[in-house]
């Protein structure tokens, strides 16, 4: 453990912005990026591309749990104990955060540390992440990877530069992956030259108990990849607190596409194959195999489907004209499936709505016409919602066996009945697309395609975070639902990253919904209207309502409260 760093130094004089604090109260920008140093400037375009203004950075801080179980706050307390007894009595604090950039733990040396992070609302659970606040210590190290000392007015949020900051990240020792950022601020003007090797000591002795803590199936999973990484093939290994990935898988991987294969991963109770489409739009075969058992990791090998020695597949002339049925609950993408599974062009669709629309007998006359032409394929989408007239006539075509080929879509086989039930036992090829609920690693391919269709910038994309939370909802209304907060989202923001607060409100719970008590509703509309009267501040919130500060964030957290 380090050892009196700090003995015999006086930390320099409270230094009090009084501009900084003008300005934060109108809303102002002070500082030019021409006037910062190069990481500065380069942080502070990062966050106006997020739509972030200085003026309003903290004014939407969003929060979620943190584990105080894992092996960051496991491997931390002790170090941070010592370290904190050191500072006590100073303005110096301390806050850690894991790699989601989740305040984990909040210290303060003196009360007007404390009343400062109050007032702003930095606690437990508080998002400091760079696209979420701008330019920090502590989100501005998770983006870059090394220690930075940010200086007054050199954060982004102009509520933040009366603090000085020196944040260092901490790695696992094994996977290198960084697993959160030490940090210590104060008011002052600069940050105090003691902070690099003070911080670097006690950053290196979490590093060390990480390695210590290490689980054996963590190393299993590292000695795995390390086998397997020597060839040139792309190599990820996923564990539950570890993620590693060779030259050849960074270079064909984005962030969506690791989200993605941790959903997988999620999901694998065996060596399985799943065909892929990555965010680039290259197709990949995904190879993956467990490794130490149910609570171990995976290994991963992908591998793009253009290098792969596959035979095509002969189609029988028997089965050439067989019919294909393509089910699923409404809005799951069985006209999109359909039209996939129509091998054999030209594709004309007929639907169970124009039957309804022009009449059956319009309908009959423009089936009979394809029939007669010979050719393509013909896809009558909604056999379950065709009057039984017009489902004996399909029948009759689909008996001959004969082109058009037909594909049929309906809602799920257990549902029909009648002769829509006959209609689709007919058919021994088939298509079945489960509910988009559980379907969760399909979603970050499925948002990156919707993004595309509705003409969203290249550089706009969904966090790993505001992923986890939409695979956490019910989706009753299927890939249409998912379309419709896409497009909200699309509305809203241009480019950059979309991050959980970016969300439609009721889409951002990362956990699935509980139903709350009456009780628990009259408890949150209380709450929001606390907060909505004090123009969100939480302190004055917490106080008309007769509770701490920390019991307030205790409900919030609870309660979903989010927006207000």
């Amino acid at each position: 453990m380090f050892r009196n760093w700090t003995t015999g130094c006086q930390p320099p004089a409270v230094y009090c912005d009084r501009g900084h604090e003008a300005a934060a109260e109108e809303g102002r920008v002070t500082t030019g990026t021409d006037e910062l140093r190069d990481p500065i400037a380069k942080s502070w375009q990062r966050a106006t591309m997020a739509g972030l203004t200085p003026g309003n950075a903290l004014d939407h801080l969003t929060y979620s749990d943190v584990d105080t179980s894992g092996p960051l706050l496991s491997a931390a307390s002790a170090v941070l104990d010592e370290l904190n007894d050191q500072l006590q009595g100073t303005m110096f604090s301390t806050l850690l955060v894991d790699r989601e950039g989740r305040i984990a733990q909040r210290w303060c040396g003196d009360r007007g540390g404390r009343r400062a992070f109050d007032n702003l609302g930095l606690d437990v659970g508080a998002s400091l992440l760079e696209e979420a606040v701008g330019t920090n210590a502590l989100g501005t190290v998770l983006e870059t990877r090394t220690s930075i000392a940010i200086n007054g007015g050199e954060h982004f949020a102009v509520p933040l530069r009366r603090f000085s900051c020196y944040g260092h990240p901490i790695f696992h020792p094994t996977t290198r992956r960084i697993e959160g950022v030490l940090d210590i601020t104060a008011l002052m003007e600069e940050a105090s030259p003691l902070l690099p090797p003070l911080l670097a000591r006690a950053v290196a002795d979490i590093e060390q108990r990480l390695l210590d803590r290490s689980r054996v199936s963590d190393k299993q999973l590292l000695a795995a990849f390390q086998a397997a990484g020597t060839r040139r093939r792309a190599v990820v290994a996923i564990g539950q607190d570890l993620f590693m990935s060779n030259q050849a898988a960074s270079d064909l991987l984005g962030s969506t596409d690791v989200a993605l294969l941790r959903m997988l991963v999620g999901d694998l109770h065996d060596n399985a194959d799943v065909d892929l489409t990555l965010e680039s739009g290259l197709e990949v075969r995904v190879e993956a195999s467990r490794v130490g058992g149910a609570r171990g990791g995976a290994l991963l090998h992908v591998e793009p489907r253009r290098e792969l020695r596959v035979a095509p597949r002969a189609v029988r002339p028997d089965l050439a004209h067989a019919p294909v049925l393509v089910s699923g609950p409404p809005g799951s993408g069985r006209s999109t499936e359909a039209r996939r599974s129509s091998e054999v062009q030209p594709v004309t669709v007929l639907t169970a709505a124009s039957a309804l629309l022009d009449g059956a007998e319009a309908w009959a006359r423009n089936f009979g016409a394809l029939v007669r032409a010979g050719q393509g394929t013909v896809c009558v989408d909604g056999i379950d919602l065709l009057p039984d007239d017009l489902v004996d006539l399909v029948a009759s075509h689909l008996a001959e066996r004969k082109a058009p080929r037909l594909v049929l879509v309906c809602g799920p086989v257990e549902g029909l009945s009648g002769r829509a039930a006959a209609l689709a036992g007919e058919c021994t090829e088939r298509r079945v697309l489960a509910p988009l609920a559980s379907r969760p690693h399909e979603l970050p391919e499925l948002v990156r395609r919707m993004l595309a269709d509705l003409g969203a910038d290249s550089s706009l994309h969904f966090t790993p975070g505001a992923l986890r939370a939409l695979s956490a909802q019910p989706w009753p209304g299927n890939l249409r639902e998912l379309r419709a907060v896409v497009d909200h989202v699309v509305r809203h923001q241009r480019t950059g990253a979309v991050v959980l607060d970016q969300l439609p409100e009721a889409y951002r719970a990362q956990e699935p919904t509980k139903k709350l008590a009456p009780i628990e509703h009259a408890e949150r509309a209380v709450i929001v209207e606390a907060l909505r009267e004090h123009d969100g501040n939480k302190v004055k919130a917490a106080q008309s309502l007769g509770i701490s500060r920390t019991t307030l964030y205790a409900k919030m957290r609870a309660l979903r409260i989010t927006v207000y």
